[in-house]
């Protein structure tokens, strides 16, 4: 066991190093030296894990597919919204999910190792059917055409603000287009009871030690690669 944990830990810190350099620098100018270098592992380790720079690649994408931190909800909607705002408070603050969005929206990388874009469509997609069998959206809603908006509407929020003057706070920004989506997906006695807001989203990235305490969930996990 003791083991399994080591080499489950050698394998976060060179995936962490990878995604730093990713985010820093973009994949092609990346070097496996630098990653070894910043890890501070050798190289029959960092190979033993990633058989090749395509692979960290690959294992960041993937990783950056995840409900880390999210309690269970009375509403399945506010599941869902949480996901999406806590990812929002994390992304400027962790390079694994940082570096994931910049591979995703480079033309070249996209083409070389694809994105993690239908996993986020379908993760959200899930949570929408259960929510309508609960009754929290209306009967008329496309699940999986309102989970690919939602992602496609999140992403360009994130890159737009990104290229503007002036200073944006991205779970500001995503708890203003959860306020325009809900209301025409959400059954109206529902909409109420649900929390947005950026204060909701530091709230959730706070309480992420004490959620994965009692979870027993001391890594951070997304998506099997």
């Amino acid at each position: 066991m003791a083991q399994q944990e080591r080499a489950i830990r050698t394998r976060r810190i060179i995936l962490e190093a990878a995604a730093q350099i990713f985010d820093e620098r973009g994949y092609e100018s990346t070097t496996i030296a630098e990653i070894l270098e910043r890890s501070d592992v050798t190289k029959g380790a960092l190979y033993f894990h990633f058989p090749s720079k395509g692979d960290l690649a690959r294992g960041v994408l993937a990783a950056a597919v995840t409900t880390d931190g999210v309690r269970p909800q009375a509403l399945k909607l506010q599941e869902l919204v949480d996901i999406v705002l806590l990812l929002a408070y994390r992304l400027p603050r962790e390079p694994m999910l940082s570096a994931a969005l910049r591979m995703a929206i480079d033309l070249q990388s996209r083409r070389q190792f694809g994105t993690r874009w239908l996993d986020w469509t379908e993760l959200l997609t899930g949570f929408l059917r259960e929510a309508k069998e609960r009754g929290e959206i209306l009967p008329g809603v496309d699940e999986e055409q309102t989970a690919r908006m939602l992602v496609s509407c999140w992403t360009g929020v994130q890159v737009v603000n990104e290229g503007l003057p002036g200073d944006f706070d991205l779970p500001t920004e995503i708890a203003s287009l959860f306020r325009l989506i809900l209301p025409t997906i959400t059954e109206p006695d529902v909409l109420p009871r649900l929390e947005v807001s950026a204060e909701r989203a530091a709230h959730l990235h706070d309480d992420m030690p004490a959620w994965r305490a009692e979870t027993g969930d001391t890594e951070f996990v997304g998506l099997a690669p």
